[in-house]
C-alpha cells in the first residue's frame, strides 16, 4: 500500500497543499499565490499574507484532494511547515494541518521549510548521501551538508542580507516590481559586467556570505548617477549585480566541495530558478569537480510549495519524528551550525583532494505512480492557482 502524505505550506505568501506518494511522486500540488496582492507594496506584508491564507486554505485543501483523487481515509499522515517564516502565515498552516490530523486520526509531521527546499531534489532523482546543498532564497543563503537522510548542518551562512533579498532591494531601485529576481536575471543576460561591484567575503577564510555591501554599492552607484544627471544602462547594472552575486555563491560552493567531498550538489530555494546561477554552477563543477552531479529542481518547484514539504515529510515519518497538539509556529527555526566549522583555506582544501571517495548512502527507492497524461499532476506548465486579490481561488490560464 502506498504512503500518501497531505502536506501544507504557508510560511510566506503562498498557500499550498499537496498530496505526495512515497515521498517522490506528486499526486497534486495546489498553490494559491499572493504576488499580485503584495506587488503594490514592494514586498510581502505579513498581515495581508495571513488574511489570504485564512481565506484560501480550506478551498486549497479541497482542490488538492480532488486533484489527487483521494479522500481523508486514503491518507497515511499530514505534514506541515512550522518554520522558518512569517509567524502569522505559519500559524494558519499549522492550525489547518493539526485540525485535519486530529479530526481524521492521522499522524502529524512537523517539517522545516528549508529541508523542504532541499528535498525538492527528490523529485528529480534519488539522493545519495553525503551530499551538499546550496540553499538560496529571499530569506536564506546557506551551504548545508546532509550526511544522512534528515541530518542537516550549516557550514556557511549569510551574515546580513540573503541573496534573494538583495535582488528585491536593487529591483526597487531599477523600478522592477516585486518579486524582482526573474526580471533582473533577464536584464542581466542582455548586459555586461561593466561596474565590477565588490565580491564580498570571496577570499575570507570561512564559507560565509555577505550581500549588504554589494546592495549598498549598487544603490550608491545609481544615486550618484542621478545626482550628476548621468544615465546608466539598466542591463549593465543588472549584469554587474548578478555577476557579483553569482561569483561569490559559486566560489564559496567550490570551496565547500574541496572540504566536503560528495557525489551530489543540490541547488535549492527560490533563487535556484536564476539561469545565470544555474549555468555558472554547472560550468564550475565541470571544470573543478566533474565527478559531482548538480541537481536542480524544476523551476516550478524552486519556490514555496507543499510538494517539497511532502518529500521532506517522507524522511521525517521514516524516522518517527511526529508532533502532537502542542505544535506551534517557530518563525526563527533553522538548521544547526556544524559543530566544528572548517576554514576554507588552500592548505586545508589540499588535504581533501577531489579523488577522496566519500561513502554513499543511497535513499531507498519508492514505487512510481504518475498520471501518463502529466508527469507532475497539479504542476503542469503554465498552470497553477493565482490569487490576484482576496477572493476565490482561480485556475491560471
Amino acid at each position: 500500500m502506498s504512503e500518501l502524505i497531505l502536506a501544507f505550506e504557508s510560511s510566506c505568501d503562498e498557500t499550498s497543499v499537496a498530496v505526495i506518494e512515497d515521498g517522490t511522486t506528486i499526486r497534486s500540488n495546489i498553490i494559491a499565490t499572493q504576488i499580485n496582492s503584495h506587488k503594490r507594496f514592494g514586498g510581502v506584508v505579513p498581515e495581508v499574507a495571513s488574511r489570504h491564507h485564512v481565506e484560501q486554505i480550506t478551498e486549497v485543501i479541497d482542490l488538492a484532494l480532488k486533484e489527487a483523487k483521494v479522500t481523508y481515509a486514503d491518507l497515511t499522515a499530514v505534514a506541515v511547515t512550522y518554520g522558518p517564516g512569517l509567524v502569522g502565515s505559519l500559524m494558519i498552516g499549522v492550525t489547518a494541518a493539526k485540525t485535519v490530523a486530529f479530526a481524521h486520526h492521522l499522524p502529524l509531521i512537523p517539517v522545516n521549510h528549508m529541508a523542504g527546499h532541499i528535498y525538492a531534489a527528490r523529485f528529480v532523482q534519488p539522493l545519495v548521501y553525503p551530499l551538499l546543498a546550496l540553499v538560496v532564497s529571499g530569506g536564506h543563503t546557506e551551504l548545508v551538508t546532509v550526511n544522512h537522510p534528515g541530518e542537516f548542518a550549516i557550514i556557511g551562512d549569510t551574515r546580513d542580507d540573503a541573496a534573494g533579498e538583495a535582488y528585491d532591494k536593487i529591483g526597487r531601485v531599477l523600478g522592477i516590481p516585486y518579486p524582482a529576481g526573474k526580471e533582473v536575471d533577464r536584464l542581466a543576460h542582455l548586459g555586461q559586467d561593466t561596474f565590477h561591484f565588490p565580491r564580498a567575503m570571496v577570499d575570507s577564510d570561512d564559507l560565509d556570505f555577505s550581500f549588504s555591501g554589494l546592495k549598498s554599492a549598487f544603490i550608491n552607484t545609481v544615486h550618484h548617477a542621478d545626482q550628476i544627471g548621468e544615465t546608466l544602462s539598466r542591463e549593465d547594472l543588472a549584469a554587474s549585480f548578478q555577476a557579483a552575486v553569482v561569483d561569490v555563491l559559486v566560489a564559496k560552493t567550490m570551496a565547500a566541495l574541496d572540504l566536503h567531498p560528495v557525489g551530489q550538489l543540490v541547488l535549492a530555494g527560490g533563487v535556484a530558478a536564476n539561469q545565470g546561477l544555474r549555468t555558472a554552477l554547472a560550468q564550475a563543477l565541470a571544470a573543478k569537480h566533474p565527478d559531482v552531479t548538480l541537481i536542480v529542481p524544476p523551476v516550478r518547484l524552486t519556490g514555496d510549495n507543499a510538494a517539497m514539504i511532502g518529500a521532506a515529510a517522507h524522511i521525517e515519518l521514516a524516522h518517527g519524528h511526529l508532533a502532537d497538539e502542542s505544535l506551534t509556529a517557530t518563525p526563527g527555526l533553522n538548521f544547526s551550525r556544524a559543530a566544528q566549522p572548517v576554514a576554507a583555506t588552500e592548505d586545508v582544501a589540499a588535504k581533501a583532494p577531489l579523488t577522496t571517495a566519500a561513502p554513499h548512502h543511497p535513499e531507498p527507492t519508492a514505487p512510481q505512480f504518475r498520471d501518463p497524461r502529466d508527469p507532475l499532476p497539479g504542476l503542469r506548465d503554465g498552470q497553477g492557482v493565482v490569487l490576484p486579490k482576496p477572493g476565490p481561488v482561480r485556475q491560471r490560464k
